[in-house]
């Protein structure tokens, strides 16, 4: 059965063990097979753009030799294989959700009794699998399973677009979002979600719709984050923050989570304070000479790296956009398909209230163009300050209709868990020119709770495959670290 095809019968990720390890088989849901039926939770597993379950495989084999097949059953997703992720964030959580309501169907007619589910997001199958929980949520689902573990790894919550002065960066974030069709449009926020005025990340981050009432009821809800090297999703949209305490990361004395070391950073305090011979005269001038030393290395073992590029990537760049093209049409031609009704999966099976019941005081909409200019880098002292105002005031009125009784009885992110207090990050670091939509998001997530990781990928510069082993490369080992401090701290079976 070929991966590629993400209308295939149903199909999970199992793993056989052999005597010193494991191999991996696909087989199909309604074939028999060996394997027990005691295992109780579910695990699905989201791939990222332009990926397949396979994508996944270290942390399915990593998950199943921790845990074993008796205990827990992995759901590699597979019907957004390949070019299927262009098609948007609304229909691959569509597609989602239909396999893990079929999985957890079929698991019940083969004598499994499944009372806890987990989901795992690579990327942007974090957002896909932030869409799916809405669903499931709406159906019901949610009631009839525990929620356990939501987790995603260096996933774009808050968008990908750039934050970053300059006139190219405004041509990336203009051109960037048309070359991957719906999905590019709705990651860059320039999408109008089903009439709303607003694009599909915000709408997906509203207090008051299923899927945040969904994603609330999971009792784990954690992110892993690169900090540097990650040109897929940069740090202040994986760890869904307003600055980037990271600049000069070099210079910086990480406090890593022992055990974890030196890739997985403590997320209550990023850094150590510097010893006594670093601020002295001597040990200022000897750090001064390490890092001229370092970068003059660093230039030259990566000038061949740059050379490369400069010769090969327009000519990469031109067959990308001609690609981009052709696939953003098949993805038009899916998803219209999709709308009229075409395809297995009917549309108005899934066509649900997006807010569960009206929201007293609506938030005024905030959706900004990506053509929108931003200036800076980061806020004016002006705006930032403005910003600052704003967030404190969004808390003081969600305080003040929680003790008045407006908000008391409605279920929701708020009363699941408290919020957080803002990071010290803040105060330190200049806040990102971002849009007001890009922060609201921030503060709604924030809100409903997550646990947050830095990571920091010494070895190879693609993090962003690295962190979850994405292939078996020698490169990517610092990413076996993440897995394993995700497994040992914050999967909980």
């Amino acid at each position: 059965m070929s991966l590629d095809l993400p209308f295939a019968p149903q199909s999970v990720l199992e793993f056989r063990p052999r005597a010193d390890s494991y191999c991996y088989k696909i087989f199909e849901m309604d074939a028999s097979s060996d394997c027990g039926t005691t295992a109780d939770h579910l695990c699905v597993l989201v791939h990222g753009l332009w990926g397949n379950p396979s994508h996944l495989d270290y942390v399915a084999s990593a998950l199943r030799e921790r845990h074993g097949a008796d205990r827990l059953y992995i759901l590699a997703a597979q019907r957004n294989s390949g070019s299927y992720t262009y098609d948007g964030i609304e229909l691959g959580g569509e597609r989602v959700a239909h396999e893990i309501e079929e999985t957890l169907e079929q698991l019940s007619n083969k004598g499994y009794q499944i009372k806890k589910l987990s989901i795992v997001g690579y990327s942007l199958g974090g957002l896909v699998a932030r869409y799916a929980i809405g669903l499931l949520q709406a159906n019901g689902w949610l009631d009839k399973v525990e929620p356990v573990n939501f987790t995603t790894f260096v996933s774009p919550h808050v968008g990908v677009r750039s934050p970053i002065k300059g006139f190219p960066n405004h041509i990336w974030n203009v051109l960037g979002a048309r070359t991957v069709s719906m999905s590019g449009r709705q990651m860059f926020m320039i999408d109008d979600f089903r009439g709303t005025g607003k694009p599909l990340l915000s709408v997906l981050a509203d207090p008051n719709s299923i899927f945040m009432r969904g994603l609330a009821k999971f009792r784990h809800r954690t992110a892993y984050a690169n900090i540097v090297n990650d040109r897929s999703t940069v740090f202040y949209t994986t760890a869904m923050s307003k600055t980037h305490p990271f600049p000069y990361p070099e210079k910086i004395t990480f406090n890593y989570i022992k055990g974890y070391e030196p890739v997985v950073i403590d997320p209550d305090m990023h850094v150590l304070p510097p010893a006594p011979q670093e601020i002295s005269q001597g040990g200022e001038s000897a750090s001064v000479l390490s890092n001229i030393t370092k970068q003059i290395r660093t230039f030259f073992g990566a000038a061949p790296f740059y050379i490369f590029i400069t010769i090969f990537i327009p000519i990469g760049a031109v067959l990308f956009l001609l690609n981009s093209v052709v696939q953003n049409q098949l993805s038009r031609n899916r998803i219209r398909m999709y709308e009229q009704g075409k395809t297995y999966l009917l549309p108005g099976r899934y066509r649900v209230p997006l807010v569960m019941q009206d929201v007293r005081g609506a938030v005024e909409d905030v959706f900004e163009n990506i053509n929108a200019s931003q200036g800076n880098e980061y806020l004016s002292e002006r705006d930032e300050e403005y910003t600052k105002q704003r967030t404190q005031q969004r808390r003081l009125s969600r305080q003040k209709s929680i003790s008045s009784g407006e908000e008391k009885n409605r279920p929701g992110p708020v009363q699941q868990q408290q919020q957080p207090a803002e990071a010290d990050d803040e105060s330190e670091f200049p806040i990102l020119a971002l849009t007001p939509a890009q922060f609201d998001i921030i503060d709604s997530l924030n809100a409903v709770g997550f646990k947050k990781y830095p990571v920091y990928i010494h070895k190879v510069r693609h993090s962003h495959a690295a962190i979850i082993v994405r292939m078996p490369k020698p490169g990517f080992s610092e990413g076996k670290i993440v897995v394993q401090h995700w497994l040992d701290q914050e999967f909980y079976i």
